[in-house]
């Protein structure tokens, strides 16, 4: 089983991530060392800044160096609002990889094998701005912001008019990678995603009850062209159900079930040898930190897809993270433990007999904790051909 440890940067922006609302402006930065197979020894550098002009804002920003000269830079600023309804948020990524493993063409295909990757040399940018307009319903219509941030809201009904907070937002994106693999020609996107979002969870960060549904709409080309544009749609649903303590042994049970699809409907629409397609890393996709858990970053990729995620996850009664030295400097109310399994494949078209065909799938287990007001999950998980270790930061879904 192949358990590349993918302790990144992540982890650091989550202890220093910014408290809802706090009145007080605050900043840190700190370094940071992780190793791992693809990277190297990896040093680095996180700094955040709280509260910087508006009280639910923050500004992030990221730098790191490898053992094997790869590097990687990243620059945020959430939450701003425009207005009493508009919120802004950016983020800038670039990166240089050297030696790192990519599936490329058939090598991401339902069918392939882990061991058909390419390891080259990359340099990847990411740059986006999303303007996320609040819809006067729900909880924005009843509380204004300090609903919308607010660590735990009321689920009162089912509808999006009644509870939870509706969103449209609209993201222009600039995407680039280049690989030595492919004589550094450069694959680019651009365009822009439009969504609708409905959250109607009782907590952003421990769901116990209520859902979360996302519609996504990508249209995207090379150079804000939009002559061969390509069009990709995502839909994901979660539901979360309380099923109460056990006993003296967990304090909370919740059983949380998610459902992602997509689709890229211009696949089959070509002129000659251009087809209306996104680039490999815009592509429909599974495997990394939310789907098919078990296998690498884009380790499947197609015109469409289809995955299911279940979870059981229980709050033991028993937490002793308060009284151990050094950790207990930390705010820390609890920890969660969690068994899930995972089902999904990629294809070139979207057809629900063919998507529930010879399926990939992923068992695994995860201790999750709330430090300083946000998530931070270490889980393991095996795969049909491939495992993986991970911490990173926040739910899966």
């Amino acid at each position: 089983m192949n358990k590349a440890v993918t302790t990144s940067a992540l982890i650091i922006s989550s202890l220093l991530a910014p408290k809802v609302f706090s009145q007080d402006k605050d900043s840190a930065i700190v370094p940071f060392f992780f190793s791992t197979e693809t990277m190297g020894a990896t040093y680095g550098l996180a700094g955040v800044a709280k509260g910087v002009g508006q009280p639910q804002a923050a500004l992030f920003g990221m730098g790191l160096y490898s053992s094997k000269d790869s590097y990687l830079t990243f620059l945020s600023a959430y939450n701003y609002a425009l207005s009493s309804e508009l919120l802004f948020t950016a983020q800038m990524y670039q990166a240089h990889f050297n030696e790192m493993p990519y599936y490329l063409g058939s090598q991401g295909k339902n069918d392939s094998r882990y061991e058909d990757k390419t390891v080259t040399n990359s340099d990847e940018e990411h740059y986006q701005a999303e303007f996320k307009y609040l819809l006067p319903w729900g909880t924005f219509k009843n509380e204004g912001l300090n609903g919308v941030f607010k660590p735990r809201r009321n689920v009162t009904t089912a509808s999006p008019l009644e509870s939870g907070v509706s969103s449209i937002s609209f993201t222009p994106f600039y995407s680039l990678r280049k690989l030595d693999a492919r004589d550094r020609e450069g694959e680019l996107a651009t365009g822009f995603k439009l969504t609708f979002d409905w959250d109607n969870r009782d907590s952003v960060r421990n769901s116990s009850r209520g859902s979360h549904t996302a519609l996504d709409i990508t249209l995207g080309d090379q150079n804000w062209g939009f002559s061969d544009a390509w069009v990709k749609w995502e839909f994901q649903n979660s539901h979360y159900f309380a099923l109460g303590p056990l006993g003296d042994l967990f304090d909370q049970q919740v059983v949380a079930f998610d459902i992602y699809t997509a689709d890229t409907p211009t696949w089959n629409q070509c002129n000659g040898n251009q087809c209306a397609r996104p680039p490999e890393q815009e592509q429909v996709s599974l495997g990394g930190l939310y789907r098919l858990r078990g296998s690498t970053s884009g380790r499947y990729h197609g015109r469409s897809a289809i995955h299911y995620s279940m979870e059981y996850r229980v709050m033991p009664e028993w937490q002793p993270l308060n009284d151990i030295p050094v950790i207990n400097y930390y705010n820390m109310p609890w920890w969660q433990w969690v068994v899930f399994l995972e089902s999904g494949r990629v294809a070139d078209e979207y057809n629900l007999e063919t998507l529930h065909q010879d399926m990939q799938w992923n068992i695994g287990a995860a201790v999750r904790f709330q430090v300083e007001g946000i998530v931070v999950r270490a889980e393991i998980a095996e795969g049909s051909d491939e495992g993986m270790f991970r911490v990173m930061i926040n739910q899966p879904f």
